[in-house]
């Protein structure tokens, strides 16, 4: 009997700014060495760690606590986990990080002492020296969720090696930070309108998955950033998709929820 894996909690973040010729989203290209999804290129995120769920996690939450994040996720609880995941893996993969002061202030990381030390904290927390959480307040920062906005769940199927019950938010990019790869897990990054990038994956010239496909089709109509934001807090439920993989005529194809052959 073939064992069917139980996915893994997963957060992912897209990452907004607004241009001068429409808004844009931030977009990584995994190493072509990963076991999964090898240079295809997707929004930063990844699986939730117990840190994410820890206390100390919970105690340096602006914005959201754990209640109010498991409403919003439909979940019992540990909601609160995923958000702090999102602001975690922005951080290790980008150099991007959405942090302010107890008090709300927005922290702006804009003076080169700064610069270099969260450079270092970062390569610190991505070889595992340094816990994120613990590097958060050993700066005296706090999570500033209060612009994290939940806007789909997907699910992989059964088969792959790897599987994620993965949250999607959405979320302004923090002002005056430039987003970086982490030349391990992504080896390029890139802005692009959401448009574009649909286009650049239909020529050839961008791998992406199912979910980053949709997920871009979702909001490539938007104007502006704000209005990405918007349509998420105006979501009163979020369906979870959950695709499946059938085989036909010898080959194997994805159906989604509504696609003919989806329920048998």
């Amino acid at each position: 009997m073939v064992e069917i894996l139980s996915p893994r909690p997963a957060a992912t973040v897209m990452t907004l700014r607004d241009g001068p010729e429409g808004y844009e989203i931030l977009m990584l290209r995994r190493n072509l060495n990963s076991d999964f999804v090898g240079g295809a290129y997707v929004f930063p995120g990844g699986g939730v760690d117990a840190s994410d769920a820890g206390s100390a996690a919970a105690r340096l939450a602006v914005g959201v606590d754990d209640a109010r994040a498991s409403r919003r996720l439909n979940l019992a609880s540990g909601g609160l986990a995923y958000y702090v995941a999102c602001l975690r893996e922005l951080f290790e993969e980008a150099g991007l990080l959405i942090a302010c002061r107890q008090d709300g202030e927005v922290r702006l990381f804009n003076d080169g002492a700064t610069i270099a030390r969260m450079a270092a904290n970062r390569r610190a927390v991505n070889s595992g020296t340094l816990g994120f959480v613990e590097m958060m307040e050993r700066e005296g920062l706090h999570l500033d969720l209060r612009g994290l906005e939940y806007i789909a769940h997907w699910v992989t199927p059964v088969g792959p090696p790897r599987r994620f019950d993965t949250r999607f938010f959405v979320a302004l990019a923090p002002y005056g930070q430039i987003a970086t790869h982490d030349a391990g897990e992504t080896v390029a990054d890139q802005w692009v309108r959401p448009r574009d990038a649909l286009e650049a994956h239909e020529r050839g010239e961008l791998d992406m998955i199912m979910p980053t496909i949709r997920n871009l089709e979702a909001i490539a109509d938007f104007a502006t950033a704000g209005q990405v934001l918007a349509y998420a807090r105006s979501l009163v439920d979020v369906a979870k998709t959950e695709p499946r993989v059938v085989e036909r005529d010898g080959s194997f194809v994805i159906l989604l929820p509504g696609d003919e052959g989806y329920a048998v």
